[in-house]
């Protein structure tokens, strides 16, 4: 089995590191001038254990109105050729939409990792003994569409580097229970994935293979051709697999936003550069160096939310703010880690229970941010921001410090 690479990032933790604390997600990419012995993971001090004392990882459900339907697509961009695959191979891709939904009570819901990428992650973080308690997600596989009488909305999500698509679920899925259709899409070669004939696939470590942000990017601009197609009706699915009832033409192509987190929020800032079609943009902690380097200037609305890779410190995310001619705002949460923003928070300490880690060992993991506001604070700055900007549907949240949320700070 492939392993995951070792990056270091400026507070010294590995990317082995991070995942093998469990069920870590993406780091950003190789970090130019990272040094520093490299971060052990806290060492258990009690096995995990076995059924049925132990119980499944759980992540926090979404808050809004509607029940979360979803289904998976196999995608093929005929437009980019697959070096790596052989002649007469093209760009394969996973993705999953995420959709407001009715009539779920008989659909089950689908799992967090699909069961073969799940232990492939886990058996490459030296942890495979967790695979029984993935967590299960909101999400009812094949559930038909709610329709409303209006299109819905959309927003793509690109995962980090070395991660999977299921790693900001809770973002996701917040967002569709109050009536957004989300895609997540699997980045081939930096990713573990499990394709619909039983291949698995896992990251790539030879640096040919297409897994820049731009390549990512590019998948993402390819997902907002895949939206147009089922906007028109038409199922983009190479396999022709039936999608659920009311998906066709349910999707609306002039509202689409992205957002991604670590290289999948630079690939976001990249595609949201290039392409008109997405209409804001939202990074998550990214790093924001971009191959080829950031050219022209932005006019559309752009949100970063910052913990470690902030202007202050990075060349790189600082430039990329300067080219922000739109509405923009950079918030960042205090005591927030890389790894703050996303599934990891509502993970971890369920995690550190199961090995009898203490509080200190698992701060160094997640950072000082109070868990339990890191969830709230990603379920509701990202839906505050494309209510705003792909609804027109303005709050107050975005204004300014807010009692609610008193981590989060507004940066000039």
């Amino acid at each position: 089995m492939t392993t995951t690479t070792s990056f270091i990032s400026r507070k010294g933790m590995t990317r082995r590191g991070m995942l093998g604390a469990a069920l870590a997600a993406g780091a950003a990419v190789p970090l130019a001038g990272a040094a520093g012995p490299a971060w052990a993971a806290p060492v258990p001090t009690a096995p995990v254990p076995t059924a049925p004392a132990a119980t499944r990882l759980v992540l926090p459900g979404p808050t809004g109105p509607y029940p979360v339907g979803t289904v998976q697509l196999h995608l093929v961009d005929r437009s980019r050729p697959d070096d790596i695959a052989g002649p007469g191979h093209f760009r394969e891709l996973m993705a999953t939409v995420w959709y407001p939904a009715r009539n779920v009570e008989r659909c089950p819901v689908a799992p967090w990792m699909p069961p073969g990428a799940l232990q492939a992650f886990l058996t490459d973080a030296g942890f495979s003994e967790l695979a029984s308690l993935g967590p299960l997600t909101a999400g009812h596989v094949g559930a038909p569409v709610r329709r409303s009488g209006r299109r819905l909305p959309v927003v793509l999500f690109s995962h980090g580097a070395h991660s999977h698509q299921g790693d900001h679920t809770v973002m996701v899925q917040e967002l569709v229970s109050h009536g957004y259709v989300a895609v997540t899409v699997a980045h081939q070669y930096d990713t573990y994935t499990e394709f619909p004939d039983g291949r698995v696939a896992v990251p790539l470590h030879d640096r040919q293979a297409p897994t820049r942000p731009g390549d990512f990017a590019a998948d993402l601009r390819f997902l907002l051709d895949c939206v147009e197609q089922l906007a028109a009706g038409c199922n983009p699915d190479v396999d022709h697999r039936q999608l659920p009832a009311g998906l066709l033409g349910s999707l609306d192509p002039r509202r689409m936003g992205a957002f991604g987190w670590s290289k999948g929020g630079t690939a976001t800032a990249c595609a949201t550069l290039a392409d008109e079609r997405i209409r804001a943009g939202l990074s998550l902690d990214a790093p924001m160096q971009m191959n080829p380097p950031l050219t022209g200037d932005l006019h559309r609305p752009f949100m970063m939310m910052s913990a470690e890779f902030t202007r202050a410190t990075d060349p790189e995310a600082a430039a990329f703010w300067s080219h922000l001619r739109g509405w923009r705002l950079n918030i960042q949460a205090q005591g927030a880690v890389h790894i703050s923003y996303g599934d990891n928070e509502a993970l971890f300490p369920q995690v550190a229970k199961l090995f009898g880690w203490s509080g200190q060992q698992l701060q160094d993991v997640i950072g000082t941010l109070d868990p339990d506001q890191a969830v709230k604070i990603q379920q509701a700055y990202p839906l505050a921001f494309f209510d705003e900007h792909l609804r027109h549907r303005r709050g107050h949240l975005l204004d300014g410090p807010s009692p609610a949320f008193p981590a989060v700070t507004y940066l000039p």
